[in-house]
Order: structure tokens, then sequence, then C-alpha cells
């Protein structure tokens, strides 16, 4: 299953397919937002990580905010749930307590 998904992945006219359905997502999220509850933010959170998985150019637009917004980049990944953001996390852990190791 996993094998398809990946041979699906790979036709350009499907990736392309994927990310305007993911800003379709993202611009359904504010009608969304109107009913009672976070849905809003859940549809857009979905709707960004379908644009970030198959835009090469929504990851470049995405980096530069991270890089003049860092709390801002920190809060979405965390909300993301990227793996990236969490071994940046451990490693930045790591770091440190050899850190506090050394002081000592």
């Amino acid at each position: 299953m996993r094998n398809h998904w990946r041979q699906f992945e790979s036709i350009p006219a499907a990736r392309t397919a994927l990310f305007v359905l993911g800003l379709f997502i993202m611009a359904a999220s504010p009608a969304v937002g109107v009913l009672p509850g976070p849905g809003g933010v859940i549809v857009f959170a979905a709707g960004l990580t379908i644009v970030l998985r198959y835009s090469g150019w929504a990851k470049k637009v995405y980096a530069r905010f991270k890089r003049s917004n860092p709390k801002k980049g920190a809060w979405a990944d965390w909300g993301l749930r990227r793996r990236s953001a969490r071994r940046r996390a451990e490693r930045e852990k790591a770091a440190l307590e050899q850190q506090a190791l050394a002081d000592d």
C-alpha cells in the first residue's frame, strides 16, 4: 500500500493536485472556524501540512518565515508535529546537558 502511494506521489500532476487540495483546505478553514471549538485551526494546520509536503516553494517560504520569526516558527513546528522540529529540540537538549556537565 505504501509503495503504491509513493508511486502516486511521484506523478507531477498528482503532486500539483494534492498541493491545490491543501490550499483549498486552508481556504475552507475560516468557514469551519465559525463553528464552536478549535476546528478552524485544525483544518488550517491539515491544509498547511499538505501544502508543505508537496510544494518546494511553500517549504522555502515557510523556512524564511521561521528564520524571521523563530518563536512563531517553533510554535508552528510544534502544532504541525514536524519530525525535524523534534530532532532539533532533542539535539538542543542534549547540547545543553553536555554544556551543563562540562561546566561542573
